[in-house]
């Protein structure tokens, strides 16, 4: 495949306003030397098929060195590339590739924990008088021995785990492998600011902060109050887990996270760089999301979870979802998305059909915000199915089969029809390929019109063909029934209508000379009644 790069300005500061961002699951993207598991060089060969999206740039889940107990968000090594991934020089290699071919590449940190393995924990958890012995959420137990509170790790059962030779309890909110650092320290603060100069020195454009609400606990430690039945929900958490029966007001969202957001922005603004946060939060998500991108002084952008949630989209929920956010900050910055790593593909999570998914494509070209894609999503991959033998994620296995884990959205990418759909070369990858993701690999779909392949690649080149759609402003939605209108406002006035179900519904445009917009990626010409059937959309421009 070749491709040209498209023109890029490096020193551009607002690149990541109304950017389209492909992450890439490093495991599961690309093995190049046979041992199952996805590698940096494999990006490096694969990143022309990014750019032929259009995307303008990449997100790379974490490579560091690690333990793996978390697939990588354990880290051990802030700046040192894992072993099973290649080597620093094979990232610069992967830099140097994404500039020819005009993409940015942003790298995923984890600050609020790192592995058990980190020479920092291994050196805080020696005594409680050593020179990093407060560089984590350490904590005496109660005078009965039991745990400091009532906080819940997000895998399970509590967040608490002793330590035998400080004879104390640590906080770890995900896996007793992964405790928690204490950013109440300036010490560690300052150490995380490093690793951002680390990789920022070595042409990275930004970056992903995993579970950027988490970085600050309560600095007492007070016990979360109960969640009243009626308000819990699975968008966070599955049900099955007794996460979901607290309000989370002591073990994250501390207010002192802001100002250390702050530091952030501060060390990428020289080098024009950007990040998005993900908010990890079922009760106030879009709210601390417009705290920490409001102002034009802390995060860039964040991605809450209203897209990325079980319940399926309604004009409804995304009308209520932009009314609340524009209550909350309307100078907010979001970072859309349907999938990630974390969540159920989005054709089996919302039972979408092809043309919901071409609907919610352009869709999501269309809202004001920017906008990630997760791998295999621009193939329209369904949810791998996977036994419990196949099983890699322990949060899987802690939960099955009531929860299935994360493993059903993280099997390797199908590049073609050959063994492992050209993924890997060795017989057994780390999570196998499914027969029904072949069928629907690149190669497959590569060229052939109507395929969902092109249908990306014509919903992202609408976006880049109209500014107003990255840039623009968003005027008020309305909606009826299924069906959701608005108008986007910059250098054009785009009008923007669609269905988002089975029936059939009438859009209204307003007074005024439209033109059709879109055509190619199956948007229906304006007129002043347009009758849209399920799932169909129109766009329509007026200078």
């Amino acid at each position: 495949m070749n491709v040209s790069a498209k023109p890029v300005d490096w020193a551009d500061r607002n690149w990541w306003r109304g950017a389209t961002i492909y992450q890439i699951y490093p495991r599961s993207f690309q093995d190049t030397d046979g041992d199952g598991i996805g590698d940096l060089r494999g990006i490096e060969k694969r990143l022309e098929h990014i750019a032929s999206l259009g995307a303008d740039a990449v997100w790379i889940s974490p490579f560091f060195k690690s333990p793996m107990k978390d697939f990588g968000y354990d880290v051990q090594d802030y700046t040192c590339v894992d072993p099973m991934f290649g080597t620093n020089e094979d990232f610069a290699a992967v830099i140097a590739k994404a500039r020819e071919l005009g993409l940015r590449v942003m790298v995923d940190l984890v600050f609020s924990h790192t592995s058990d393995k980190h020479a920092w924990f291994q050196e805080s958890r020696l005594s409680r008088d050593n020179p990093k012995s407060n560089w984590y959420v350490w904590a005496d137990p109660r005078p009965d021995g039991t745990v400091p509170n009532n906080w819940m790790s997000m895998f399970g059962g509590t967040a608490w785990r002793w330590d035998p030779r400080r004879e104390q309890y640590y906080l770890h909110n995900f896996l007793s492998s992964q405790p928690d650092l204490n950013l109440h320290n300036p010490e560690v603060q300052d150490a995380l600011l490093d690793v951002l100069r680390f990789w920022l020195e070595r042409g990275v454009s930004g970056f992903r902060f995993d579970v950027i609400n988490f970085y600050f606990c309560d600095r007492y430690l007070r016990d979360n109050p109960p969640l009243p039945r009626e308000l819990r929900n699975d968008s966070i958490a599955p049900s099955v887990n007794p996460y979901n029966h607290q309000l989370h007001l002591f073990d994250k969202n501390q207010p002192e996270n802001v100002d250390f957001l702050r530091k952030l922005r501060a060390v990428m603004e020289p080098y024009a760089a950007a990040a998005v946060g993900e908010v990890g939060d079922a009760q106030r998500g879009l709210e601390i999301m417009a705290e920490y991108t409001s102002g034009n002084d802390k995060v860039h952008m964040c991605y809450p979870f209203e897209l990325l949630q079980p319940t399926k989209l309604t004009a409804r929920i995304l009308e209520e979802t932009f009314q609340r956010m524009n209550r909350a900050a309307p100078d907010a910055w979001p970072c859309w998305a349907y999938s990630n790593h974390d969540t159920v593909r989005l054709p089996t999570r919302w039972h979408a059909s092809e043309a919901a998914l071409k609907n919610y494509a352009v869709l999501l070209m269309c809202l004001r915000g920017s906008a990630c894609i997760y791998q295999g999503e621009e193939l329209g991959l369904p949810e791998a199915v996977l036994t419990f033998e196949d099983l890699q994620d322990p949060y899987g296995k802690e939960f099955w089969p009531e929860f299935k884990g994360r493993d059903g959205a993280r099997t390797p990418m199908a590049w073609d029809e050959t063994a492992n759909g050209g993924f890997s070369a060795n017989a057994k990858p780390w999570l196998p390929v499914p027969l029904d993701h072949v069928a629907r690999s690149v190669a497959g779909q590569q060229g052939v019109p109507g395929s969902m392949l092109e249908h990306y690649r014509a919903a992202l080149r609408l976006r880049r063909d109209h500014p107003t759609l990255k840039h623009g402003a968003m005027d008020a939605m309305w909606t009826a029934g299924d069906l959701v209108q608005f108008l986007r406002l910059g250098v054009q006035t785009l009008f923007c209508a669609f269905n988002l179900g089975d029936g059939t519904v009438e859009a209204r445009l307003p007074e005024g000379h439209w033109h059709p917009v879109g055509a190619d990626t199956g948007a229906k010409p304006p007129a002043p009644t347009v009758t849209l059937g399920p799932w169909e959309f129109c766009l329509a421009g007026r200078d």
